[in-house]
């Protein structure tokens, strides 16, 4: 059987701090990582040196080892870039899969803004939303983006929304927006429809970064009498390409 080598102890042991800081823990000894790796602790003593050294690792209290906030600016950097660059391919794709106009969108105070888009010249949509906030509380974007957020948190996010009427089905106020949110968790994707204006009907889905938090939503936006006949269809593009771009941002620690 194959012998490790040191660059791989190196980084088993760097993931088995990550994995004691994800599950809430301060960080860990030596002895600590030694038992979750079960490996001899002079060997992951010298990995977790070599960690140090790079700038990977902190010390917190001279004896245990967390992971260092460098490590995840640098993540968190690459993780914009990606959103950037794999975003485009991650919209493209799903247009090329559904044949209907496609965003990616974030989130900014109590509105979406739309920071990718691709509109197949077969879609007939008009203009670009690039830049353009909306209300969260029916855009396109608004319940993926709020996902992983609990009732609390959206009802301070919605604290001063006025909840205007853009089409004949608006969420009236913060508990009907959270309604819709729970069923959306419960089917996998979000369907908003006519809530941001007349006729218009969307899928999204939210996308996660390395440390598992909401950062963007995908979305597949068209004509209500087009896009819900095929709604399960596009919903399972939608699905498959928000995976995969997801596994593209997932990659952003392990590459800082």
């Amino acid at each position: 059987m194959p012998k490790t080598s040191s660059m791989g102890r190196g980084i088993m042991a760097l993931l088995a701090v990550g994995s004691r800081n994800a599950d809430g823990l301060p960080g860990g000894t030596v002895a600590d990582i030694a038992g979750d790796l079960s490996k001899d602790r002079s060997q992951v003593s010298r990995s977790l040196r070599g960690a140090e050294q790079e700038g990977f690792l902190e010390r917190a209290d001279g004896r245990s080892y967390t992971l260092s906030w460098s490590l995840f600016t640098d993540a968190q950097l690459l993780t914009e870039q990606r959103l950037q660059t794999d975003g485009i391919t991650a919209l493209e794709g799903l247009a090329g899969e559904t044949n209907e106009g496609c965003f990616l969108g974030v989130l900014s105070g109590d509105s979406t803004v739309t920071v990718g888009e691709r509109i197949p010249a077969s879609s007939n949509m008009v203009g670009s939303w690039l830049g353009r906030p909306y209300p969260a509380y029916c855009s396109d974007a608004g319940q993926a983006l709020l996902w992983e957020s609990s009732d609390a948190e959206v009802r301070t996010v919605f604290g001063s929304a006025a909840f205007v009427r853009h089409g004949p089905k608006t969420p009236v106020d913060v508990e009907d927006f959270l309604t819709r949110l729970h069923e959306a968790r419960s089917r996998g994707y979000s369907i908003v429809d006519e809530e941001a204006e007349p006729g218009l009907y969307s899928l999204a889905v939210p996308v996660r970064d390395f440390k598992g938090d909401v950062v963007a939503a995908l979305q597949v936006v068209g004509p209500k009498t087009r896009l819900e006949p095929r709604r399960e269809l596009c919903a399972s593009a939608l699905v498959s390409w928000g995976k995969w771009l997801e596994s593209t941002l997932g990659q952003s620690l392990a590459q800082a």
